[in-house]
């Protein structure tokens, strides 16, 4: 009780922190689909309830906004282009001290088919400015078995993200890999701060919504979902796993996000007899997703890469206390393994996703622990309020 009473006392009489106007740029943002789309939202929202003036500059969108208070959206004229960089540095010079720029840096998101160097020129002719740049992608990856023309596109990207992050004031990155890859593309002006993305799915505690999820899909048997946007690198390990795991269990298969009924669709024409078995949800709002997350007694979360944590799809699952099991990779950081949070398959062994799965849908004890500890796991690493806290802070240094 001493300490958090002193910890009280010490919050009354810090010195309220200078509200700050953040112009936030970002590739898409809603009602643009995506994972940096809701994590701008996102952090957008938290740096204005916590006092800061926010405005959100992205690409042209047809559809009709999403208003969120406290928020400015700004569209811009192009995708990055010269008339959008006008703009920008127009409004910026004439916006009121103090003020920082916060760029949601991911290479393709900018146009020009991931290669808008203008742009990141552009970016290191306002290094005087108070730049300050999330590195959730650095560029896009690079090997021998890459055709020629992705080759070239890893060699622009690398020099695009060396001209950012030596143009920044401060860098901040979704997992501790990009730093040692910022790091051996340039020497970044001061020291890169690993800020982990949070959940863009808020939890919506709704038992009944959730228990019609449970009877519509399961019909009172058990629900593996799965959350993503089925990209053409994580479909096999699907593809790899759900028969299985439906053919050792009397579980059906939830797919969660964009993209899942093509899933859906070509599961059941490769294994016919899974028709019945595996449903797709379509488009849902926040709270409905959240509702249908809660309905799934396991999530299978297979990343090609492991997983790491910039994958907003994770973040769902713990914020929402699912069991987990997911693969490991060299983008997974010790800390998944550490917390016993969630269940590790090597990512290169997809046939032992669906005998994981399996097991812990015949556990109950095992998935009650795992739910515990994903829940805490995401409260003390994740939440929302500790990135808002890592930028207010970072003002003061």
């Amino acid at each position: 009780m001493i300490v958090v009473e002193r910890a009280a006392s010490e919050a009354v009489s810090a010195p309220a922190r200078p509200a700050v106007q953040w112009h936030i740029l970002s590739g898409e943002y809603p009602p643009q689909p995506g994972g940096v789309s809701d994590y701008t939202r996102l952090i957008a929202l938290g740096l204005s309830r916590a006092g800061d003036s926010v405005i959100i500059w992205a690409p042209p969108c047809g559809e009709p906004e999403q208003s969120v208070p406290g928020v400015t959206v700004r569209r811009l004229p192009d995708r990055f282009g010269p008339r959008s960089l006008r703009v920008l540095g127009r409004e910026f010079d004439g916006a009121p001290e103090p003020k920082r720029w916060l760029v949601q840096y991911v290479p393709h998101a900018f146009g020009w088919k991931a290669a808008n160097v203008p742009f990141c020129l552009w970016l290191r002719s306002r290094r005087r400015d108070a730049l300050w740049v999330m590195f959730h992608e650095v560029a896009y990856p690079s090997g021998a078995n890459y055709s020629v023309a992705e080759r070239a596109l890893a060699f622009v990207t690398r020099r695009m993200a060396a001209i950012v992050a030596r143009s920044a004031q401060r860098v901040f990155v979704s997992i501790p890999a990009w730093q040692t890859l910022i790091e051996s593309l340039a020497v970044p002006r001061a020291p890169i701060v690993w800020l982990p993305v949070v959940s863009g799915v808020p939890v919506v505690d709704d038992l009944i919504g959730t228990a019609e999820i449970r009877t519509r899909v399961g019909g009172g048997r058990p629900i593996v979902g799965h959350l993503g946007t089925y990209g053409g690198l994580i479909r096999p390990l699907l593809t790899a796993s759900v028969p299985g795991l439906l053919a050792a269990t009397n579980s059906h298969v939830l797919l969660l996000g964009r993209g899942g009924e093509s899933m859906r669709d070509d599961l059941v024409r490769r294994h016919p007899r899974l028709s019945g078995r595996v449903h797709a949800s379509g488009p849902l709002s926040d709270a409905d997703l959240s509702r249908h997350v809660d309905a799934c007694d396991v999530m299978l979360q297979p990343y090609p890469d492991g997983v790491s944590t910039r994958r907003t799809t994770m973040m769902a699952a713990l914020s929402h206390g699912r069991p987990v099991v997911t693969t490991s990779g060299p983008l997974t950081e010790p800390l998944w393994s550490a917390s016993d949070a969630v269940v590790l398959i090597p990512a290169d062994q997809p046939a032992d996703l669906a005998p994981a799965a399996a097991r812990l849908l015949a556990d109950p004890t095992h998935r009650r622990q795992l739910a515990a500890r994903a829940r805490s796991l995401y409260a003390e690493r994740f939440d929302l309020a500790h990135t808002v806290e890592t930028l207010r802070s970072a003002n003061e240094r």
